[in-house]
C-alpha cells in the first residue's frame, strides 16, 4: 500500500534515521516493522487482519484518524486517502498514548 509522511520529521526518521534518539529504541525499530507491513499489504483491509497492531479508528475530534499500535505505549498514528491513483495512507505522527 502507498504511504506518504505529514510529518517532515518522520520522513527523515524513516529514510536517514534522523531524530531516532528521541524515541525509545524498540519503538524505532517497531515503527521500521510497521511502515514495512503498510508497504506490503495491498490495501487497508490487511492491516485489521494482523490483530498484533491494534488497527482502530479513534474517536471525538480525531475520529478521521486510526492507530497502529507500536508497543504497549506508543501508537502510529494515520490517516486514510484518496487521490487519481487510489487509496494511501498519511503517516501523521508517534504518539505517546499514556
Amino acid at each position: 500500500m502507498r504511504f506518504a509522511f505529514a510529518d517532515s520529521k518522520l520522513k527523515k526518521l524513516y529514510t536517514e534515521e534522523k531524530g531516532a534518539h528521541k524515541y525509545p529504541a524498540g519503538v524505532v525499530d517497531a515503527f521500521f516493522d510497521v511502515i514495512a507491513i503498510i508497504a506490503n499489504a495491498p490495501d487497508e483491509r490487511d492491516l485489521y487482519k494482523l490483530k498484533s497492531l491494534h488497527y482502530e479508528k479513534l474517536r471525538g475530534r480525531r475520529s478521521h484518524q486510526r492507530s497502529l499500535r507500536l508497543n504497549r505505549q506508543f501508537r502510529l498514528i494515520i490517516e486514510s486517502a484518496k487521490d487519481k491513483h487510489g487509496r494511501f495512507l498519511w503517516i501523521i505522527s508517534i504518539e505517546d498514548y499514556h
